[in-house]
């Protein structure tokens, strides 16, 4: 029974961002993302992939813990407090970079997740908090969770993270940069 619950859970988790409403997809002109190969076949789930927090915590304070970018406020603020606060920012990613998805009307305070592996131009694995629907799913942090660049261009301006229990992309997220921290 054990072994059936975690993927129906893992599915709730996978399904929302750092609010409690499912972000909205966003659309991106001539890229079929479906039909897209990518290099790295996302793995199948592991224990050590995920862990569950002890209490409720939100992307922020986490991604600000794993980077060491000591940046407060809403998640898509970060991206121009980075600027003005003197961090490099591109559209990139770098290991150690935090990844700021932008704010939409569903993702209402943005998102963060720190970069852990970059395996490739699309590739790239995150460590992040808070992705999920409810306080029960928000309970769970992801220490290599697959994320795919699905822009035209390759300019990591969308992306998908991968969910687990569908074996598949989730929906697609404007993403507003990298930020790296300072050496």
């Amino acid at each position: 029974m054990h072994k059936k619950i975690i993927p129906v859970f893992l599915s709730a988790l996978l399904l929302f961002g750092c609010t409690s409403q499912a972000p909205a997809p966003i659309k991106t002109p001539g890229v079929n993302v479906e039909s897209k190969r990518y290099s790295v076949p996302p793995p199948k789930p592991k224990q050590k992939d995920f862990y569950r927090l002890s209490e409720h915590t939100q992307c922020v304070p986490y991604a600000r813990k794993i980077s060491g970018i000591p940046i407060r406020g809403d998640a898509h603020t970060w991206w121009y407090q980075a600027k003005e606060k003197g961090y490099k920012r591109s559209s990139r990613p770098k290991v150690g970079s935090v990844m700021v998805l932008s704010k939409t009307k569903r993702l209402r305070f943005g998102h963060l997740a720190v970069v852990k592996r970059v395996i490739d131009s699309r590739n790239i694995e995150v460590e992040h908090a808070n992705w999920g629907g409810t306080r029960e799913t928000r309970m769970i942090a992801y220490r290599n969770m697959p994320v795919v660049d699905t822009s035209k261009n390759n300019d990591w301006s969308s992306a998908r993270f991968w969910n687990y229990p569908s074996e598949s992309y989730g929906s697609v997220y404007a993403v507003s940069g990298f930020i790296y921290p300072k050496n």
